[in-house]
């Protein structure tokens, strides 16, 4: 435990590099933490809402005067 508390720093960067592909540290001969790199991150797909989100037509129209005033909007 304690060596793996000194040398953290070159540790992760053993998995960083891909030297290693997991670190186990163990106290006491038990294994009682595991060091991984991270998961792939899946790559993100455009377009998964389509159709499935809706904007009314006024959605850009300005606020009703009196809504307006209600959130602080003066009137002209």
């Amino acid at each position: 435990m304690h060596d793996a508390k000194t040398n953290l720093s070159k540790l992760v960067a053993a998995l960083e590099s891909g030297e290693v592909s997991e670190i186990q540290i163990a106290r006491s001969g038990r294994t009682v933490a595991r060091l991984l790199p991270p998961a792939a991150r899946a790559r993100r797909k455009p377009g998964r809402l389509a159709g499935r989100i809706h904007m009314a037509a006024d959605f850009d129209d300005a606020l009703p005067p009196e809504l307006a005033e209600a959130f602080g909007a003066r009137r002209r």
